[in-house]
Parts: structure tokens; C-alpha cells; sequence
């Protein structure tokens, strides 16, 4: 048998290979190293190689805790079940409950008309309004839920602005390239089929023409040019939007997996800290947010060719004429929503009274509304269940008090704002026996011991300045993540961050933070993140193009990150000292060698 063909055919197969040799090639840990760390680690690194690979499901691979970490004798069934359902999976359920009834009723779709409407037409405007709406829905809603609904808004306004893709793609070509293509027999094939009008399109009408196609005085050379720059500006709409949607759902801890599976395994490292709330992460990572927003909006303007006088000065040419099309077809989308009824206020009611009361409920800098209440007792968790529950009894319909007064009145049937069915069809539910995957891996870690023996064979890192080694572990993760879910990159590692941090006697938010943060840049490929690979699903972008960009942008972000870390979070967090709650009774007999002469020194370097 060929080499070839054998190759093929252990290919179908690797995934069942992976399964049946990967626990045989860690089988080593179990005999080499001490017995309940050894365990443990074995149990870690095979989640780590299914989730990498996927040879499992996700969610499949997440359940394997409940299985082997009681018959290995590492944590006990009553130990490891309940972390699949902790409170942190309630503030995460309560957030998506939300988004699906801000999609059931078509909110979102209103906010990113309005705002489009608002930043303009020109390319580099557009790209900014792209990207402000994508990341402000994506706080709230699923990153890959955002990007599928912005992507067709884009494509609309980009064929109302430029033409039709496969025309667009001809007159970018050469005569030469075109000659050969139809001497070969090839055809370029259309990769959006959006209704459009072609007169709107296809043709350029002046005022005195009713109809008549305007003459283009270009030559072939200027419009074959034209063609590149509208293909050029293309891609960059299309990149900024899974961009922008991995960026926002770091500005809030319902916004993505990983913020919280920081919250879930402080809690379980850190009991006593309790500085990472809803309105403290909001305060923190919102200014983050926008600020790498701004420098990812500069560099795809700059690369995609949206950057230009235009910005500044008005031109009254075809170009023109064109955004002016544009400008219509948003309006006119927009207004074919009709005024706000009563389901989309309400919705709009509940979703801001949602994120005030969470932000202000413990916001750290200042007094919250938690202090009416028994202190520790009233967590984001409640707050977001409670104003989720409204949903499914608050009517869709204005209520009338002439209804019960009048025979004649039509008997419809009673809507709440949101069905379970709906939910239920809406809510991720692999994801959140992820989240239990990862805080069940946590918890063992912690009780093994195996945090604290990788923490002891961490120890030579202490020597890296703390400012550096946190642009390392952002790089580190950033680079990761774009091979692996960014929810199971953070899973295997933010246990041994959190150990190392520990172990050099910095404050572990100074390391874990930018880690979360990290973990959610993955920008480079289209399999790093659902929303790259929707985006890369429409033909138009390579993955050159996707290297290109994603590779500035992980560097805008590390330094970002970087800077964040380094002046308003070392304000809110006192990130420039060892904390109490680092440090408890139990820590200390996992860490005899830390002495105060050390703690002092790593905080003078910090």
C-alpha cells in the first residue's frame, strides 16, 4: 500500500486513534511522579489533548472529571458534581437568557442600524461603526450570535456601496487574466446572493438622465485600480467584524467564557478575595475594550485602505454618489423596522436595568446597593436571575384595562417577552458544562497538590521582572489560543498562572487577569474563533489576509493589555502589593520557602 494512501486512511480514522493511544502514552505520569499529583496530571493533560484535537466534543470531554476523578481516587463524586452548576454558571446562564430575548425581538438589529446610520458612509466611518456596534452586541450576546447577524448588514451595505462581488472581482482583472480565464473555461462564482436591485448596483444615473447608465471616462487601467481599493476596503469589513466581537466580549464577565472561569477558580484558589465583580471587571476591562478598539480600528483602516482625505473633506464624484446609496439603504432598512413597540421597549427596559444593577451592586469604588441586604449573601448570580425570571411572565403586548370591558375584543393568546422553548433552543448549554469541566479540573488541582509541585518547578520564572512576564503570559496565551478554544486554554492554564504567582509572591490578579484577557485575542486564523471562521466562510478573505492582520492586532493587544495592567488596574486592584487574601493559613503550609524579605523584594520590583 502506497504511503499516500495509508496516510489518507489513517486520517479519517486519528480521532480514534488519539482516543485509544493518548491515555496509553501518559500512562508514565501515574508510575513517575507522586501518586496524587501524578493522577491528577494524567487526568489534566489527556482533557488537554482531547480538547485541543476535538477528537472528543467539547462538552463530552468536560464530563471526564465526574468520571475519573473519583475512581482515581482524586476528588470524591459529591466534591466534583457540583462544580458543573456553581453559582459563577448562573450569572453566565442569566446573561445568555438575556441575549436570546434581545434576539427573539429583533433589539439588536435596531442598535446596529442606528449606529451605522449615525458614524456615516465613508469606508473608514463604516469600518468604525461596524466595530463599535459588533463589540458593544458582543458584551451582551455570543460573539459567533453577533458576527452571523453583522456580517449580512455589511455585505448589503458593501454591494450598495461598490456593486456586485463577481463584478467587482472581473474588473480587478487584467485583459490578459481575463482572456485566459475564458480561453480555460473558468468562471468566478458568486459568493453572496443578498437581494439587491441592480439599477442601484450595477449602474451610476446623474440627474438629467432618468435611468440612462452614466458614461465612465475612466480608462481600463483606473478602473481596474478603483476595483482593487473596493475589494481592498471589502475585506477590511468583513475582518473588522469577528475582530471587533472577540475584543467586546472581554468588557463584561457574561461577555465570554473565559472571564468567568477567572471568577469560578478565584473563588476556589482565593476564597477571601472578592475584588472581581461584575462592575469592578466592567470598570476595568471597558477602557481596555475601547482603547484596543481604536488602535484595531487604525490599523484595518490603514491596511484595508479607509484611511484617506476623504475623512475630512467632502467630494462630490461617484464615490460620492455611492455612499449616498449606501446612506439610503441603511435609512431605508431602518425605517422598514417601524417605530419601537412595546415588546422592544420593554426588552430595552429589562436589559438596562440588568446591566446598572449588576454594575452597581459591589462596583469596589464606591458604595453599592448590596449593603441593603446581609453582606455576602447577594452575588451577580442573584441579580441576573432575578431580572431574567421577569422575562417569562412580562407581556409582549401593551396591557388594556378596555379588553376586560369590552365583549367584542379579540381573545388572543398570552406572549411573555420570552418562552422557555426559546431559551432553551438558545442557550449554549455544551459551553456551560464546559464552565463545570474547567472548575471541576480546578478544584482537583487544588486538592491534589499538583498546583502547588508545577508551582515548585516554576520557581527559576521569579526571576522575570512581574511587567515583563505579563506581556509574556498575554503573548503566550494569545498565541495558543488561536490552535485551541479559548475556554480550554484557560482552563489548563490559569491554575498554573495562579500557582507561579503564588510562587514568586506577586498579586495573582497581576498575572491572571491579562491571561483572561489573552485568551480572547485570537485573531490570526479561521479556526481560532467561530466568529473567524464565519467571516472566513464567505470567500472573499485568505488566510494570508487573516495572518496579516491578526498578527499587529495580537501585538496591539498584548501591549494594551500591558499598559491596562500597568495604570488604571494597579489603582483599582493594588496590584502593587501582596494581598492578605493570597495568602491564607492553608497557602502558607503549600509554601514554607516564601518569606517576607522575598514578598517585599518581588514588590519593589513590581
Amino acid at each position: 500500500m502506497k504511503v499516500s494512501v495509508l496516510s489518507k486512511k489513517l486520517w479519517c480514522v486519528h480521532k480514534q486513534l488519539l482516543l485509544l493511544l493518548a491515555p496509553l502514552v501518559f500512562l508514565p505520569f501515574l508510575f513517575t511522579l507522586p501518586e496524587k499529583e501524578g493522577k491528577c496530571l494524567y487526568v489534566v493533560v489527556l482533557m488537554a489533548t482531547f480538547w485541543c484535537t476535538e477528537a472528543l466534543p467539547l462538552a463530552v470531554t468536560a464530563m471526564l472529571p465526574v468520571c475519573l476523578f473519583p475512581t482515581l481516587g482524586i476528588l470524591p463524586a459529591k466534591k466534583v458534581c457540583p462544580q458543573y452548576f456553581i453559582e459563577t454558571n448562573f450569572l453566565f446562564l442569566s446573561g445568555l437568557v438575556m441575549a436570546s430575548s434581545i434576539e427573539e425581538w429583533g433589539l439588536h438589529r435596531r442598535i446596529a442600524l442606528k449606529v451605522l446610520s449615525i458614524v456615516g458612509v465613508k469606508p473608514a466611518w463604516l469600518i468604525l461603526g461596524m466595530m463599535l456596534t459588533s463589540s458593544f452586541l458582543s458584551m451582551w450576546l455570543s460573539n459567533t450570535a453577533t458576527t452571523a447577524m453583522m456580517l449580512p448588514i455589511a455585505n448589503a451595505i458593501l454591494e450598495s456601496l461598490f456593486g456586485d462581488l463577481e463584478t467587482l472581482k472581473k474588473k480587478c482583472k487584467s485583459p490578459e487574466d481575463h482572456e485566459s480565464a475564458v480561453i480555460n473555461g473558468q468562471s468566478s462564482v458568486k459568493l453572496h446572493s443578498l437581494p439587491s436591485e441592480p439599477s442601484e448596483k450595477q449602474t451610476l444615473s446623474t440627474d438629467g438622465m432618468d435611468g440612462v447608465e452614466q458614461t465612465d471616462l475612466r480608462t481600463a487601467e483606473e478602473i481596474r485600480s478603483e476595483s482593487e481599493y473596493q475589494l481592498k476596503v471589502w475585506k477590511g469589513f468583513l475582518i473588522c467584524i469577528p475582530y471587533a466581537a472577540s475584543i467586546g466580549g472581554t468588557a463584561t464577565l457574561t461577555g465570554t467564557a473565559p472571564n468567568l472561569i477567572l471568577i469560578g477558580q478565584l473563588k476556589s484558589y482565593f476564597p477571601d478575595c472578592d475584588l472581581i465583580n461584575f462592575g469592578s471587571w466592567f470598570a476595568f476591562a471597558f477602557p481596555l475594550m475601547l482603547l484596543f478598539l481604536f488602535l484595531g480600528w487604525l490599523w484595518i483602516a490603514f491596511l484595508y485602505g479607509g484611511l484617506n482625505t476623504r475623512l475630512c473633506f467632502a467630494k462630490d464624484d461617484w464615490r460620492s454618489q455611492a455612499e449616498a446609496r449606501a446612506k439610503a439603504l441603511i435609512k431605508e432598512d431602518y425605517q422598514k423596522l417601524g417605530p419601537i413597540n412595546f415588546a422592544e421597549g420593554s426588552i430595552s427596559f429589562f436589559f438596562v436595568l440588568f446591566a446598572v444593577l449588576l454594575f452597581t451592586r459591589d462596583p469596589k469604588f464606591v458604595t453599592g446597593w448590596s449593603v441593603f441586604f446581609k453582606k455576602g449573601y447577594v452575588s451577580d448570580a442573584v441579580t441576573g436571575v432575578i431580572i431574567v425570571s421577569i422575562l417569562f411572565f412580562f407581556p409582549s403586548q401593551k396591557p388594556s384595562l378596555k379588553w376586560w370591558f369590552d365583549p367584542k375584543a379579540q381573545n388572543t393568546p398570552y406572549v411573555p417577552l420570552l418562552s422557555w422553548k426559546k431559551a432553551q433552543d438558545s442557550v449554549p448549554w455544551n459551553i456551560i458544562l464546559l464552565l463545570g469541566g474547567g472548575f471541576a479540573m480546578a478544584k482537583a488541582c487544588e486538592e491534589s497538590g499538583l498546583a502547588s509541585w508545577i508551582g515548585g518547578h516554576l520557581q527559576p520564572l521569579a526571576e522575570v521582572p512581574p511587567a515583563a512576564a505579563v506581556m509574556l503570559i498575554t503573548a503566550f496565551l494569545a498565541c495558543f489560543t488561536e490552535f485551541a478554544s479559548n475556554t480550554a486554554t484557560i482552563i489548563i492554564f490559569l491554575p498554573v498562572i495562579a500557582e507561579l504567582a503564588s510562587r514568586v509572591s506577586v498579586n495573582p490578579l497581576y498575572f491572571m487577569i491579562p491571561a483572561t484577557v489573552g485568551c480572547s485575542y485570537a485573531f490570526m486564523l479561521p479556526v481560532s474563533t467561530p466568529p473567524n471562521s464565519i467571516a472566513f466562510a464567505s470567500g472573499h478573505l485568505m488566510v494570508k489576509d487573516m495572518v496579516k492582520t491578526g498578527f499587529v492586532m495580537n501585538i496591539l493587544g498584548i501591549l494594551s493589555v500591558s499598559l491596562a495592567m500597568n495604570t488604571w488596574g494597579v489603582a483599582m486592584f493594588s496590584l502593587n502589593t501582596y494581598p492578605e487574601w493570597a495568602h491564607p493559613a492553608n497557602k502558607t503550609a503549600l509554601f514554607p520557602n516564601v518569606h517576607v524579605s522575598s514578598l517585599q523584594s518581588a514588590n519593589a520590583t513590581l
